[in-house]
């Protein structure tokens, strides 16, 4: 988990290229922020296909608005009703070391897709077109992932010296860290916003943001959260490990 060695020379390889629209001494300077690698345990969990979206928040918040969409098959941007949110879901939301490892999907590369810059024409906010959704997906199932800043449920600390090796959020007062964002740009205005897709790219929680909630693995009993029987098609597990 985090910003290896590699992956910084693949994004020197797209600087080199003329693949960058500025010079990206800010980020090489603020790389340490997703440092040092190292390798966690993840137990299995159930994450959503894509982030929230107006239409799902509003089956915990009927009368949700939202700020950034008129479309109710979009994605969720939620500012002043996250703690009213996150108070009323039956779900959590995911550890760093749980949004990186569904992110990943098991590469190691800058995306899931590999070290090539990423395009504009990869993010995705809507999922109404169901085979674009399906054309978006990693390996794990899951869309969308970098696409909107998604909230998680560990404290901003800028760096991962001493986090845990089993995948737990680090906890604490504070702003909580975000993933993620290149569509909360859209569109693009030619500042390197293709480094918001990367799957180690980490910030802290500023103004808005998207969720993407975890659950438990079923039960022998039947999923120990009754309400996720409407969301059952967009749920995926995952698998153990992340490095």
């Amino acid at each position: 988990m985090g910003l290896s060695d590699a992956e910084l020379d693949a994004v020197r390889a797209i600087e080199r290229g003329d693949g960058a629209d500025d010079d990206l001494d800010a980020f090489f300077t603020g790389a340490d922020q997703a440092r040092p690698v190292r390798e966690v345990r993840v137990e299995p969990f159930l994450i959503a296909r894509h982030p929230l979206t107006v239409t799902q928040v509003r089956h915990w918040l009927p009368e949700y608005e939202d700020g950034f969409t008129e479309s109710e098959s979009s994605t969720a941007r939620i500012e002043d009703d996250l703690p009213d949110l996150l108070g009323a879901l039956p779900f959590r939301l995911p550890s760093e070391a749980e949004w990186e490892y569904a992110a990943r999907a098991g590469t190691t590369t800058l995306t899931f897709r590999g070290d090539r810059r990423p395009e504009e024409n990869q993010v995705l906010d809507d999922f109404t077109d169901e085979e674009r959704t399906a054309a978006a997906e990693n390996a794990f199932g899951l869309a969308a992932m970098g696409s909107a800043n998604e909230i998680c449920a560990d404290v901003w600390i800028p760096h991962f010296t001493n986090a845990p090796a089993d995948g737990r959020p680090r906890t604490g007062d504070g702003p909580r860290v975000v993933r993620g964002g290149a569509g909360d740009l859209s569109p693009w205005q030619g500042c390197d916003e293709w480094l918001l897709l990367l799957s180690a790219t980490r910030y802290e929680l500023q103004d808005f943001t998207a969720v993407r909630p975890v659950a438990p693995l079923p039960t022998s009993q039947g999923h120990a959260e009754p309400a996720a029987s409407s969301f059952t098609e967009v749920w995926r597990p995952t698998g153990r490990m992340a490095s």
